[in-house]
């Protein structure tokens, strides 16, 4: 039998590492800047790109492309190679997979901070960005594959399995949920609207949660906690259960998201259905992983590395409990929109993906750079200050959502709210606050003390080289199964058949959930009131979009009593069919407005935006000023009407035709509204004098970006009339 020596890729795997290193700090150190502006809201004041909004997609691109998508390659790059005696198929593949990376990072922290945004979860970078990602992830595709096709190992372990499947996923869902029609280099229009934008974006935003968070570090779980153990895994029957039911199960969960919404409620049972299932395929698989540890206890006291693969695994646990126990209506019903989710959302961010990285970089680099880790004592300091910070951040946040919850619903004796002011219960949860941005705080001092102690130990070791291995070549071997092979051990050394079932496996669940939707107008009934934003409010829109307002206000009134009485009336499907994209939010820091319109006075808004503390005693929302004092490009109106043309949003060629004069009309009608408060109009002219005075321009009120804002905020909900609501749902029409 021939030996063929080869070597294996190592400096790759060390610039993933680097890389994961670097831009993990800088994602948690974001996070911990928004947790500080609960507390200190004006602390960013009058700087628009550091404001909450811009900075909150940031975040989470950061720790979820930046911090896990590195931790993810590096992991899939070592351990791809050793698990199929090869080299990875191009090196030149892998640099451009890297550089490729780095800068759609870079563009994202550019661009989001700048307002250039989506707005929708996960997907916020606009169209340029999303063909980058794309054409880097086939680049990676390219390159995983062609390993495989010349790997020298038959049989494909399990890692490779949940490779292979978060591969073709992340392609299907990115690809799907990006869909968009450009306006111009750096705005777009989703293709979707209302309920179908809502439903795409979650069946996108859950699972890329599950196939970019989950699929591909179980792959990095199945490799490197038997390493790290020096333990075969617990159950190979166990693995293959976990495997497919997991990748079956999971692309149907989506709807969970937006249970008690407009969304139909076929679709919302289904999702509900499928969660619940998915708690059998998630403690299959943290089971195995920690099973796979028996024996090795001891080892776990001593070795760091081992503690935080079990922390992990453990966290991996009790978030894929608490996922399907959400998606449970009654549950829902308490926890959505609070922060309660908030706390599930980051045990499993920062112990399963976190901890699980921590604990492959110290595994990692003491074996590339040929030396032992530094300093023992610090990385067992690194996973205690660790492991406090995430229970001083999650428990607060589990208290401050059900807190929420409680006073959200607690109605007096005689049928009003008990805490009708939203103010109240945000009061009420500062001190929980306070506690997440410690826990925080001590989550990135231990991540600061792994840098720390990995920097000394590239130091005092070797530098990085590729590594000589061998193995045999592989011979051809029939490609039917042989006598007493069982299916799935035929599956494992046929790389093209499995990746096509695992392809169909992933696709069911979208097709029969998606595709209805889509389709059958029966599922969205219109109402005949609703009509096109006019040109300001689509203009007022695209700044909401801009500053990140959905981050901390929703849009979706569910149908519950006191969401009515504090609100107004529940939301209808029909109500955002022109909504590209849809709004419905996600979190209520502060109030939903999709009843908003005429609540206020048009001057009540731009006090709001300059100063929220003025109108809005005891508020956290951080002042606004810039929409007061920017003059407001319109130029590309007509281009964005004519995308929603293209989209189905009826204007006329009339519409377009006159669309500035349209805004000119609106914007004087709002400026007289404003003048008519004298303490504005005192405050105008004075600030009209001083322009004059100083020789600066001045921009007339009308020309300001406040009042396209003010002219959005006031429209929302003023379509529906609550008594007509039933006379004025219409089928298909």
């Amino acid at each position: 039998m021939e030996v063929q020596q080869f070597y294996y890729d190592n400096k790759i795997v060390k610039n993933f590492l680097y890389a994961t290193m670097l831009w993990g700090i800088v994602g948690f150190l974001v996070g911990l800047i928004l947790a500080l502006m609960f507390l200190f809201p004006n602390m960013t004041d009058g700087i628009s790109w550091l404001s909450f909004g811009r900075l909150r997609p940031l975040h989470t691109n950061a720790v979820i492309f930046a911090f896990v998508g590195n931790a993810m390659f590096a992991g899939v790059y070592y351990s791809t190679q050793r698990l199929l005696k090869a080299r990875m198929f191009n090196d030149t593949l892998s640099k451009i997979n890297f550089w490729g990376w780095q800068l759609i990072i870079v563009a994202a922290a550019i661009t989001l901070p700048l307002g250039y945004t989506t707005s929708k979860e996960y997907a916020e970078l606009e169209w340029p960005i999303d063909i980058a990602i794309t054409l880097i992830w086939v680049v990676f595709a390219i390159n995983f594959i062609g390993t495989m096709l010349k790997r020298r190992q038959r049989h494909l372990y399990v890692a490779i399995w949940f490779y292979l499947a978060t591969i073709v996923t992340v392609a299907v869902l990115h690809i799907f949920n990006s869909l968009e029609l450009p306006v111009n280099a750096l705005k777009s229009y989703s293709v979707y609207a209302g309920v179908q934008d809502a439903l795409v974006q979650w069946w996108y935003g859950h699972n890329a949660v599950a196939f970019f968070l989950t699929t591909p570090f179980l792959g990095l779980m199945y490799y490197f906690v038997p390493k790290a153990a020096n333990r075969p895994v617990y159950s190979y029957r166990l693995s293959i259960v976990h495997f497919w039911s997991l990748i079956f199960i999971y692309i149907w969960a989506g709807p969970h998201h937006l249970l008690y919404s407009a969304l139909p409620d076929w679709a919302q049972n289904l999702g509900v259905a499928f969660s619940v299932m998915l708690i059998a395929p998630s403690w299959g698989g943290m089971i195995n992983g920690l099973l796979t540890l028996r024996g090795a206890w001891d080892k776990v006291r001593t070795d760091p590395t081992l503690k935080f693969m079990v922390v992990a695994i453990t966290g991996y646990g009790m978030a894929t409990f608490e996922g399907p126990m959400l998606s449970l209506k009654n549950v829902n019903a308490i926890a959505h929109f609070s922060d309660w989710i908030i706390a599930h959302v980051h045990v499993g961010a920062l112990a399963w993906n976190g901890f699980l990285t921590f604990g492959m970089i110290y595994w990692l680099v003491p074996k590339m750079f040929k030396t032992r880790l530094a300093s023992v004592g610090l990385a067992n300091f690194h996973f205690w200050i660790g492991t406090l910070g995430i229970i001083l951040y999650a428990l607060p946040m589990y208290v401050a959502g059900f807190t929420q919850a409680l006073m959200w619903k607690d109605f007096n004796p005689d049928g009003s709210l008990v805490y009708g002011n939203f103010l109240e219960t945000v009061n009420e949860i500062m001190p929980m606050y306070w506690m997440r941005a410690i826990g925080g705080s001590m989550y990135i001092i231990g991540a600061c003390v792994m840098v720390y102690n990995v920097v000394i130990t590239i130091k005092a070791g070797g530098k990085v080289e590729d590594e000589l291995a061998e193995a045999a070549a592989l011979t051809r071997v029939s490609s039917k199964r042989t006598v007493g092979e069982t299916f799935h051990t035929w599956l494992e050394r046929k790389p093209i058949q499995l990746t096509i079932l695992a392809t169909v496996a992933i696709l069911i669940g979208g097709i029969i959930q998606i595709v209805p939707t889509l389709l059958v107008k029966s599922n969205i009934p219109t109402i005949t009131s609703v009509t096109p934003y006019t040109p300001l409010e689509l203009e007022g829109r695209d700044l909401y979009i801009r500053e990140g307002c959905v981050g901390c206000h929703s849009q979706m009134v569910r149908p519950f009593r006191s969401e009515v009485e504090r609100y107004g009336e529940y939301a209808k499907a029909g109500e955002f069919v022109y909504d590209h994209p849809f709004l419905w939010g996600s979190k209520r820091t502060g109030p939903d407005l999709l009843r908003v319109g005429g609540k206020y006075s048009d001057n009540w808004h731009l006090n709001h935006m300059y100063d929220p503390q003025s109108t809005s005693s005891g508020s956290i929302m951080p002042s606004y000023s810039w929409l007061v004092r920017n003059e407001h490009d319109r130029s590309a109106i007509k281009d964005k009407m004519e995308a929603m043309v293209s989209l189905g949003v009826p204007y006329t060629e009339e519409d377009i035709a006159n669309a500035e004069t349209s805004m000119d009309e609106q914007a004087t009608q709002i400026e007289k509204n404003l003048y008519s408060d004298p303490d504005f109009a005192k405050s105008y002219e004075a600030d009209k004098k001083y322009a004059e005075e100083n020789g600066e321009p001045f921009i007339e009120m009308k020309n300001r970006e406040i009042v396209a804002m003010i002219a959005y905020l006031q429209r929302l909900g003023t379509d529906i009339k609550v008594k007509e609501t039933e006379e004025l749902l219409s089928e298909n029409k």
